[in-house]
């Protein structure tokens, strides 16, 4: 690809806030992240949306009949609408005319359609949900898998670290990303048979820097880049974390002094407060990114506004801009060439998705 704009291809039905807000966030990012976006869904609803911006814009919109609703069991449901606008989405990606997808809709649905659509990556047996998540340091730890895989055997969390190592490194910008394994104890011994299992396998794999076991303490200090777990656990600890966050955020804000010597004190914190609702909120963080699929997918939270959608394009470019596709692939023994910017030298074209089972 090259310097080749990305283009980014957003359901624009998926969400609470549909297609309104994914607009208004898809719009803001094709003016200040260079992207090209395509919004997929509905043109007479996405135009009227449009209408709402004074701003120019040149989104491209690609029209899509169905759409799958929240509580409709995610399998039956793409294969029964294969015109819903997450399909289309994955479509566009299979078909070169995207790099990636972002979707605020059926996270089911999403990782369903990934599946079938796009196909795993050689060599990745389940695909894992990788979530960002603000530590004590400035930088930030990578969890997976928060959702896609309620049972997981050994060999899935080795290879979730190896993905996980990959865009820790080259997105994130960790040199050396440490991994830990989530488990009940540091050592070796503790937890269940998975784990037990599991951190054998990590500790003698050269690929990844295994430090060790991560307490449920461990995962928000520092010490750990990349923390792995099944997804049952992840999705608890996941959902937990931005309750935290949100709890946070609320004791500041009652806490902050009242009347005007509070509009004082507010507007000199201003900044601050700023940076620490930026470090917490998990609306700055914009998604997850769906990890071992042969394609870029973003699954952002259902209650989606336009900040969280800005913040997944941009998720979904820095994804694209730093080749991790190509270079979770070369760690399988399918190397591409990777230019220095991070992109492959072959077309958006170049492989064919293998089918998912």
């Amino acid at each position: 690809m090259g310097s080749t704009q990305a283009r980014i291809a957003v359901d624009a039905m998926g969400g609470d806030f549909a297609p309104a807000e994914i607009v208004a966030g898809a719009i803001r990012a094709q003016a200040e992240l260079g992207v090209e976006v395509l919004l997929v869904g509905d043109p007479a609803q996405i135009e009227a949306s449009l209408k709402h911006h004074n701003s120019p814009h040149n989104l491209e919109i690609v029209p899509a009949e169905d759409v799958v609703e929240m509580h409709e069991e995610p399998l039956s449901a793409i294969r029964r609408k294969p015109a819903a606008s997450i399909n289309v989405s994955m479509n566009l990606v299979k078909q070169g005319r995207a790099d990636a997808v972002v979707s605020a809709g059926h996270s089911g649905a999403a990782m369903a359609a990934a599946l079938l659509r796009l196909g795993r990556l050689p060599g990745i047996d389940r695909p894992a949900i990788g979530a960002v998540l603000p530590t004590m340091t400035a930088k930030p730890v990578l969890i997976l898998d928060v959702g896609a895989n309620v049972d997981c055997r050994p060999k899935f969390l080795e290879q979730f670290a190896i993905m996980g190592s990959v865009y820790s490194k080259y997105v994130l910008g960790i040199a050396e990303p440490k991994v830990g394994l989530l488990n009940i104890g540091e050592e070796a011994t503790k937890g269940n048979d998975l784990a037990v299992r599991a951190h054998q396998l990590l500790q003698d794999n050269p690929r990844i820097s295994f430090i060790g076991n991560a307490e449920g303490r461990d995962v928000l200090t520092g010490n750990f880049d990349v923390v792995v777990c099944d997804g049952f656990v992840g999705n608890i600890l996941l959902k937990f974390a931005e309750a935290i966050g949100g709890v946070m955020l609320q004791i500041v804000r009652e806490e902050l002094p009242q009347g005007l010597n509070g509009m004082v004190g507010t507007a000199i914190l201003k900044p601050n407060l700023r940076r620490i609702k930026q470090r917490m909120d998990h609306a700055e963080h914009g998604g997850a990114l769906l990890l071992g699929v042969a394609g870029i997918c973003i699954i952002s939270h259902g209650s989606s506004q336009a900040p969280s959608i800005f913040n997944a394009i941009r998720m979904a470019k820095e994804a694209v801009d730093h080749g991790v596709l190509e270079r979770i692939r070369s760690q399988y023994g399918q190397p591409e060439a990777i230019a220095a910017d991070g992109q492959s030298s072959l077309s958006r074209n170049s492989d064919k998705p293998e089918s998912a089972e």
